[in-house]
């Protein structure tokens, strides 16, 4: 993988693994999301070594956003980890994180594409996410983890 994107004002998009600060990501994720408060960070790695990451970065290299696509590369893609960090948001980074994961060139294959939001809806729905038409066909199973 080799995909970056330049955007407006010095910011910059990567699929680079080694750019990732972790620790940024992490703390954001496990301290302040809404659907990851508390997610351990073994767990965490884990997850993020075995999907497709991008990384938005400001002018100066620090990390500020992040999105995480749990794929198989071949025929579906679960988007997921979604976030800009509040002091770079306003700026239709978030949108070109989303746009930049839906057009990366090693998921251009991937047809089926799912999301779970509680509040960006809107933001979605402009990529053409709709709700799940038939949610009785969805199943789910939860179980506690073990980190």
């Amino acid at each position: 993988m080799d995909f970056q994107r330049d955007l407006p004002g010095g910011v910059a998009l990567s699929d680079d693994p080694a750019r990732l600060d972790l620790d940024v990501v992490h703390r954001y994720l496990a301290e302040e999301s809404y659907w990851a408060l508390g997610r351990g960070r073994a767990a965490f790695e884990r997850a993020v070594a075995h999907s497709l990451c991008l990384g938005l970065y400001g002018p100066d290299g620090a990390q500020i956003g992040f999105a995480r696509a749990m794929t198989d590369y071949g025929l579906r893609a679960h988007l997921v980890d979604v976030f800009v960090l509040p002091a770079w948001r306003g700026h239709g980074l978030g949108r070109a994180l989303v746009a930049a994961m839906l057009d990366h060139p090693e998921l251009s294959g991937v047809a089926t594409w799912t999301l779970s939001t509680r509040d960006a809806h809107g933001l979605y729905a402009t990529f053409g996410f709709v709700p799940q038409p038939e949610p009785q066909k969805q199943m789910v199973l939860q179980r506690r983890r073990k980190d």
